[in-house]
């Protein structure tokens, strides 16, 4: 008969030491406790590091200036549906504080956020529109590369079906638009359609 090692999970020096502790070491226990504090304090990202905070204008696969993909638009946002393209229980949200970026709502929820030039948003990777396709290609290689609808550029697609990227360029390369979203949404090639 075969015998299969036990894993454990992992344990924390801090805690082995509590446990083989014996009672005249209980007077180190503060000490203790303020170094398990301090590491856990350094072992928490700040809001610099963290990718969705990394800066207001950062496009992340969450989302972009408190629009969440798959939540709906928080109370008092200033995203509202405009006279936009209105199809399939589908909106168009914009704001007057994010020129160049649109959102798409379905059901309730927010499916998709654009950002075109003029925006000053970016990936967190510094892609953004007015970057070229070989930067796109660079920090995303995998992407599904497929020819544009309307002119001579490309859409690269992330693949998936969860929150992901589509990137527009123009025939020379360049990226006009960057989408973060969830199908069908993020295939849309008219706003809503």
């Amino acid at each position: 008969m075969k015998t299969i090692p036990l894993l454990l999970a992992p344990v924390s020096a801090l805690a082995l030491l509590a446990a083989c502790s014996s009672p005249s070491d209980e007077a180190a226990a503060p000490e203790d406790s303020d170094i398990a504090a301090d590491a856990a304090t350094d072992a928490t990202p700040t809001s610099s590091a963290t990718p969705a905070q990394a800066s207001a204008r950062t496009l992340t696969l969450d989302g972009l200036g408190g629009l969440t993909i798959g939540k709906p638009v928080p109370a008092g946002s200033s995203f509202t549906a405009g006279e936009g393209q209105i199809g399939n229980g589908c909106e168009t949200l914009s704001s007057p504080d994010w020129p160049g970026v649109y959102a798409l709502r379905t059901g309730g929820v927010v499916k998709r956020i654009s950002v075109s030039d003029g925006s000053g948003v970016t990936l967190e990777e510094g892609v953004g529109p007015g970057s070229t396709i070989e930067d796109v290609r660079a920090a995303f290689p995998g992407f599904r590369e497929t020819p544009h609808k309307y002119t001579e550029g490309k859409y690269l697609t992330q693949p998936g079906t969860d929150p992901r990227l589509r990137f527009e360029t123009d025939p020379d390369g360049t990226v006009t638009i960057v989408h973060v979203g969830m199908m069908p949404e993020l295939g849309y090639v008219e706003g809503c359609a």
